[in-house]
């Protein structure tokens, strides 16, 4: 890697030469002296400098911004180098949906460190856009979704079928009931998930399916306040089997099938396109291919 990339990153990100030398552990000269070879090496002045502030110039703009890829890059390289010299270790970022990041991440992350110790995992939880956005800006390793996810930029690749069911109030008016046609719930009050979420995605694409168009819909943005809504007997809702393993076995809630057919989706995986991933999360990849360490349904 030519050094003087590293220098001008730091020099701009600290805004001062004598703070990016003590950064460096260099004098101030050889700070001067790498930043003055950079520009002689591109042919043009990238700093504009007073004793005040070191301001970039628009060649500089250009120069920062892809020698910060550069030094990314570099980075990820001998991570990738230095996991295939040594066993399975370092950090792993993961964004999930909230489905599979609330009720199947935390046991397949319990799996996975139970065998790979010096993995660190750190997870966020978003909708499935959300989730999406994070890999395109390179804010995490991996992300999970729900749904029919597409996007040219990304890998995507589907790994668990997911079931979703129809739950109801315990209150008394459909607790004889196994399936039911979904006409029969039109004049209910239906809680959805907001807009970008695969669990509001799968809803919609059940109303369009069995064409039925709810008069009452309420909006929440938590899957856990959806479920104490509909036992409060606010309304009813379409969540996964996953989300729903305990009030079901509890018999807080009651589980429904529309017109005797789950509606099913997809759980995927997302990636940055590339052939190169660290072992985390090769290892990560290899645990959803096989779902291990995943709950049994109830």
């Amino acid at each position: 890697m030519d050094q003087a990339l590293e220098v001008f990153v730091a020099v701009v990100d600290k805004g001062n030469f004598t703070r990016a030398a003590e950064e460096l552990l260099m004098t101030q000269p050889a700070v001067s002296q790498y930043i003055q070879a950079l520009e002689r090496s591109v042919g043009t002045k990238l700093l504009e400098r007073t004793n005040k502030y070191v301001r970039l110039t628009k060649a500089g703009e250009i120069v920062y911004h892809h020698a910060k890829d550069i030094l990314d890059l570099y980075t990820r390289m001998n991570a990738l180098v230095d996991d295939l010299m040594h066993r399975a270790s370092g950090h792993l970022s993961i964004g999930s949906s909230y489905t599979f990041g609330e009720y199947m991440l935390p046991h397949l992350i319990a799996y996975m460190r139970e065998r790979y110790p010096l993995i660190r995992p750190s997870i966020t939880i978003g909708n499935t856009k959300e989730v999406a956005e994070m890999i395109l800006r390179h804010e995490a390793d991996i992300g999970i979704v729900e749904g029919d996810y597409q996007d040219e930029k990304l890998h995507i690749e589907a790994f668990a079928e997911d079931e979703m069911v129809v739950m109801v109030p315990r209150d008394g008016r459909y607790d004889h009931l196994q399936e039911v046609p979904l006409s029969e719930l039109a004049d209910e009050t239906w809680i959805v998930r907001e807009a970008g979420s695969g669990t509001r995605e799968a809803t919609e694409r059940m109303f369009s399916r069995y064409h039925v168009h709810p008069k009452h819909i309420v909006e929440f943005g938590s899957t856990q306040l959806i479920k104490e809504s509909v036992e409060a007997g606010l309304g009813v809702t379409l969540l996964s089997r996953w989300a729903v393993r305990k009030e079901i076995r509890l018999g807080t809630l009651h589980m429904l099938v529309p017109d005797g057919k789950p509606v099913a989706r997809q759980f995927s995986w997302i990636t940055q396109k590339t052939p190169y991933h660290t072992k985390a999360v090769e290892i990560f990849l290899e645990l959803l291919r096989q779902q291990r360490g995943f709950p049994k349904e109830a």
